[in-house]
């Protein structure tokens, strides 16, 4: 199958009826711009050729034009010189470059006609490819909804008694709190026993320490 007609069958395709005839649509979506990733390489490629082309037909053009352009000048000159005969054969020369311009500016025409279309053609599928990736993450992303709700379906319909389910969490949410409490209070066990003597030692020091500071303030007015 050619680049233009995979691109032409993807773009024209009913992409939800392809969907619904896909056992994995994810896959499918990821295979379409895997193609379409390796198509616009190989445009990329063919584009790249056809615009050199294009500046070599143009290259080839300008230096024709050139050259007539310098065979008029060397006429000129020789008439100048009053050589004639050189100035007719100057002459005959342009006349033969300009005869081949007609077909070198159809070739370039051509050239660039091609150009313009490839760059068209390779624009168009870059832009196409955005907007199928866009259109993947937007498929993926219902695809994924879609199987999650198919899963709680399934466990939905294999719960026959709400209210046993009910009761069933309600004894699950007793264990936890009885399995936190027993940690909470191993927990509280576990700490070392706080030492008070410390804290009333810490009570006289600060005492002792007043004193001190009372007796060097007595001691002071005793001497003044």
């Amino acid at each position: 199958m050619s680049i233009l007609t995979r691109f032409k069958d993807i773009m024209t395709s009913n992409m939800n009826a392809l969907l619904d005839k896909a056992e994995n649509p994810e896959k499918m979506i990821d295979q379409y711009l895997r193609n379409l990733n390796r198509d616009l390489g190989k445009v990329k490629a063919e584009t790249a050729s056809v615009m050199a082309e294009e500046q070599r037909a143009k290259r080839v053009l300008e230096e024709s034009k050139a050259d007539a352009e310098k065979m008029e000048k060397y006429a000129i000159k020789a008439l100048e010189a009053g050589n004639e005969d050189d100035a007719r054969k100057f002459l005959e020369r342009k006349t033969q470059i300009t005869e081949k311009q007609a077909e070198l500016q159809q070739a370039y025409d051509l050239a660039e006609s091609n150009a313009h279309q490839m760059r068209q053609m390779h624009d168009k599928l870059v832009s196409d490819i955005n907007e199928l990736e866009a259109k993947r993450r937007m498929l993926k992303a219902k695809w994924s909804v879609a199987k999650t709700q198919e899963r709680i379906n399934k466990i939905g319909s294999s719960v026959t008694d709400a209210n046993n389910t009910a009761a069933g969490f309600g004894r699950m949410e007793d264990k936890v709190n009885r399995a936190l409490d027993e940690a909470n209070a191993m927990a509280e066990l576990n700490k070392a026993p706080k030492d008070d003597i410390e804290d009333l030692a810490s009570k006289y020091d600060k005492q002792v320490s007043v004193d001190d500071e009372l007796a060097r303030l007595k001691a002071k007015l005793n001497k003044e």
